[in-house]
């Protein structure tokens, strides 16, 4: 008799889509792969309803969700609506005490809302605002994985960024974070497996550590 499959649901970073996660591979006897997507917000929603929203796409019970960045956000929003069976956030943040300084800073004195204007019309500058500022030489990559570039979803999605208001981690969370991201500086991070000379898009190109380690952690 064959085991029932683990369904693992994976969200990606701000702005980006599916693709960041092309070359993550899990046995397909133990683990079933699904693909979250960002959809438009509604005017004036908050990440709290957008992630109830967002938990109608999932179709099975007792999931794994593993968020990215941003999307490490919103998995652990959804997570308060729906039961999980682990829950997995990369190069992201725990509570609102985790963010870099310009993003405290940025909230405090509401520089977000000058952003994304220019941020849809520069591909540069929206890669090195979600990726950090290492990527220019890769430019390329980053218009195949940035392909959300709706300017009421950008606007929106970094202000619940900046302005997200978590207070006290989920005591069950996995955390793996990069000793180099420069998005979310590691000083920052607290209780977090680190990848030695892991940036802010491991996902991407540290993905053989995810394929090897992921399954244990999601059966342990």
């Amino acid at each position: 008799m064959s085991q029932e499959l683990i369904h693992v649901y994976l969200m990606p970073g701000m702005c980006a889509s599916p693709k960041i996660f092309e070359y993550i591979k899990l046995p397909e006897d133990q683990f079933k792969i699904h693909y979250l997507e960002w959809i438009i917000p509604l005017e004036d929603e908050t990440i709290e309803a957008y992630a109830l929203r967002m938990t109608t796409y999932i179709e099975h019970d007792n999931v794994v969700l593993i968020g990215v960045s941003f999307g490490g956000v919103l998995v652990q929003e959804m997570a308060k609506h729906i039961k999980v069976r682990k829950l997995i956030i990369v190069s992201s943040v725990k509570s609102q005490h985790e963010l870099p300084k310009r993003m405290k800073v940025a909230k405090l004195t509401k520089a977000y809302k000058l952003l994304p204007t220019q941020l849809v019309s520069n591909i540069d500058m929206l890669a090195k605002y979600t990726f950090g500022k290492s990527v220019t030489k890769r430019m390329e990559l980053y218009e195949k994985y940035l392909t959300v570039k709706d300017s009421i979803y950008i606007s929106w999605a970094i202000e619940q960024m900046i302005c997200w208001n978590q207070d006290v981690p989920n005591p069950e969370i996995v955390h793996i974070h990069g000793g180099d991201d420069m998005v979310f500086p590691i000083k920052n991070i607290k209780g977090c497996i680190v990848l030695k000379k892991g940036s802010h898009i491991m996902i991407i190109n540290k993905y053989k550590w995810f394929n090897e380690n992921l399954p244990k952690l999601i059966l342990t």
